[in-house]
């Protein structure tokens, strides 16, 4: 079995897995849907297997219910104490998690490869508060009504409620580092537009 059919099984066995959570610790789909701002439609869609979850529906469901994003896709617990990188990839962006605890800060080593033309984007929003620290190439943030871009040694720090969205900004494959954390818990980052604008927390 090659790698793709093996995400592909490990994927449609997430609805299963998140009806089990769910159900496990007796929790209805508007509660949830309010836990992690995912309508209740598409809760109920991605428990069935009618919609194919994404990186971006599954980080807010591990923390609703507790458990490490590979958990959700599969990745038995081994009692080793040494973490041991699966890498997960989703819509072409390579995720190595860096931490398996549930709760906290959830950290993650995202790869994005690189694009000849722009990618449309497609603003997503869901419950808690992210940070990305670039480490090679250049990162296309659209968040809100800002369109920014990222080089090497720069960070953002931003609210996943409000629709955000990245993606390569050129040809270069681009390297990140993402930390994912509840609503409540800021880092004091920065992030820089295209133009010449800085936008800085109060105090900077």
């Amino acid at each position: 079995m090659d790698s793709e059919d093996e995400l592909g099984q490990a994927l449609d066995a997430v609805g299963p897995r998140l009806r089990a959570l769910r159900k496990q610790r007796e929790t209805t789909l508007a509660e949830l849907s309010g836990a992690t701002g995912i309508s209740v439609s598409t809760l109920s869609r991605l428990e069935s297997g009618a919609r194919r979850p994404t990186l971006e529906l599954l980080l807010p469901l591990a923390r609703a219910h507790g458990v490490t994003l590979d958990e959700l896709v599969g990745a038995p617990p081994t009692g080793d104490p040494r973490i041991h990188l699966r890498p997960v990839t989703f819509n072409g962006m390579t995720m190595l998690p860096l931490t398996r605890r549930a709760g906290g800060i959830q950290a993650y080593k995202m790869i994005l490869p690189g694009v000849s033309t722009p990618n449309e984007p497609d603003p997503q929003v869901h419950e808690g508060y992210e940070w990305i620290y670039i480490l090679n190439g250049r990162l296309r943030l659209v968040l809100g009504e800002h369109d920014l871009e990222l080089a090497p040694g720069e960070a953002a720090e931003f609210d996943t409620r409000v629709p955000h969205w990245f993606d390569a900004a050129g040809p270069e494959t681009v390297e990140f580092l993402s930390l994912f954390g509840r609503q409540g818990q800021r880092a004091h980052l920065r992030a820089r537009s295209t133009g010449s604008d800085r936008r800085e927390e109060p105090g900077d």
